[in-house]
């Protein structure tokens, strides 16, 4: 059965906003966008919620307000509206959302002929949308458009009715009560819609655990073992937080050209699903650190904390940003000292930090980059102006070559005649650095840079002859 049989003339098609005209729900949307404005967002929401869901609703709404031109629409559902109106018929959006959420969507959109939303102490969801349906468009005179158990209700009183999102179990019930019903078919998220969300790519950062045991070539089986044991504590706790900054950074994400086809800026994924995640996974992370030791979880636990105060606040707070970034790539170096109980030397900390503030600086100059040919004034969510790409541009390239400075210096240190046969060699790592540090400065000027810089490395094919080469020469190094 199609909606091509209801009668537009007797009939108003009643359109539910909440994961039914958007892959998304506006409470939550709104609180995470709140958190991201107000650190004290989330106990402001608990000591709300005591008053009911609508004193919850109105309370994030008056702290942040959703932007309705960057809500992920569901196609499906705007072309049955777009069907129904070139029959002539009339649309309303009837939501438990608030009013004024409700008719900033009606304005966006100009689709639809009527907009209302929970005000005045009603709650318009359950029984109270489905009275209010009954009392303003009749008994009958009203199809539905929705997705939850709770719009059963609402559909014993409609002529018609359409699902979406769906499944068999639930439409068969919907069936019970009106027999024309149509269901819409929608994209569930699939599983790899999940791993995307915790971005396993990411994990790749995590090897640097390993790296006080290769600087002090402390190579054996148990100290490999306990630095397994904090790379996959830190990739749970890593993905942790990126599905923590994936939603707070919601709106800022949607206006990046490449990064509102994430899984919860797209709305592939429920926030509601991501926002379970974040604790289960961080306390998986948590538990697999305490097995490594206590020192393991103590800077695991720095970790995790300077990981929120970023997402919360020091991204948004210019070269603190970098700064921020620079340190949780160092703080996994201490972390592989604290599980395997191999000191991270001096050399290697200094050599980390400069690299890693290079790198965190090509991170902001590529969305400087392609702020500006997008014609933006600001970076989305950050505290750069698009004219501060020199000043970003020469952090980078500079940190960089204070890195192999270092590592130059490194190169003629007394450790350095005690680990390696033919110290010599690591010049050549220093000529390899050098190249590839001044190549991706070069790239990211011309715009053709990934978000991640580590992410574009995986990808390019002379970044991984870079790692070879420079791997290859280290090994040379320690031949006798």
């Amino acid at each position: 059965m199609s909606i091509a049989n209801w009668n537009p003339a007797r009939l108003t098609l009643v359109v539910d906003l909440d994961d039914t005209l958007i892959r998304t729900d506006t409470l939550l949307e709104n609180f995470w966008l709140a958190w991201s404005v107000r650190w004290q967002t989330p106990i402001e929401a608990v000591k709300t919620l005591a008053q009911g869901r609508l004193a919850l609703k109105q309370k994030l709404g008056e702290i942040s307000a959703i932007d309705p031109a960057r809500l992920p629409y569901n196609p499906q559902v705007l072309e049955v509206i777009a069907q129904w109106r070139t029959r002539g018929g009339r649309v309303a959006l009837v939501t438990g959302a608030t009013q004024q959420m409700a008719d900033a969507v009606a304005r966006h959109l100009g689709i639809f002929d009527a907009a209302h939303g929970s005000s005045g102490g009603t709650n318009l969801t359950g029984t109270e949308k489905a009275r209010f349906l009954d009392e303003t468009f009749g008994h009958g005179g009203y199809s539905y458009i929705g997705d939850a158990p709770a719009d059963l209700l609402i559909w014993e009183g409609a002529a018609g009715a359409i699902t979406i999102n769906s499944s068999k179990a639930f439409q068969a019930k919907v069936e019970a009560l009106v027999a024309d019903a149509v269901h819409l078919p929608a994209r569930k998220a699939r599983l790899g819609d999940y791993l995307e969300a915790m971005r396993p790519h990411q994990w790749l950062k995590n090897v640097l655990v390993f790296l006080p045991m290769l600087a002090a070539h402390q190579l054996n089986l148990v100290t490999a073992l306990q630095a397994i044991l904090a790379f996959v504590a830190f990739s749970l706790l890593a993905s942790a937080t990126y599905i923590l900054n994936d939603l707070l950074d919601l709106s800022a994400d949607r206006a990046h050209p490449r990064k509102c086809q994430r899984p919860f800026a797209s709305g592939r994924i429920r926030l509601v699903h991501g926002t379970w995640m974040i604790p289960a996974l961080g306390i998986s992370g948590a538990l697999v650190a305490l097995v490594g030791g206590l020192e393991l979880f103590a800077v695991q636990l720095v970790y995790t904390v300077l990981t929120v105060l970023y997402s919360l606040k020091l991204k948004r707070i210019a070269i603190i940003d970098i700064c921020a970034l620079a340190s949780l790539y160092t703080l996994r170096i201490l972390a592989g000292s604290a599980a395997t109980g191999v000191a991270s030397s001096l050399w290697l900390l200094a050599f980390a930090i400069f690299f890693f503030f290079s790198l965190a600086a090509v991170k902001r100059y590529a969305e400087l980059v392609d702020g500006a040919a997008a014609g933006r004034m600001m970076a989305a969510g950050r505290g750069y102006h698009i004219d501060d790409r020199s000043i970003v541009a020469n952090i980078m390239v500079s940190s960089g070559l204070i890195s192999i400075l270092v590592l130059a210096l490194y190169a003629n240190s007394d450790p350095v005649q005690q680990l390696y046969h033919h110290p010599e060699v690591l010049w050549g790592v220093c000529l390899v650095l050098l190249f590839w540090t001044n190549r991706i400065a070069l790239l990211t000027h011309r715009g053709q840079m990934h978000d991640d810089p580590v992410v574009f490395a995986m990808r390019d094919r002379t970044s991984l002859c870079c790692v070879m080469l420079v791997g290859l020469l280290a090994m040379a190094g320690t031949l006798p």
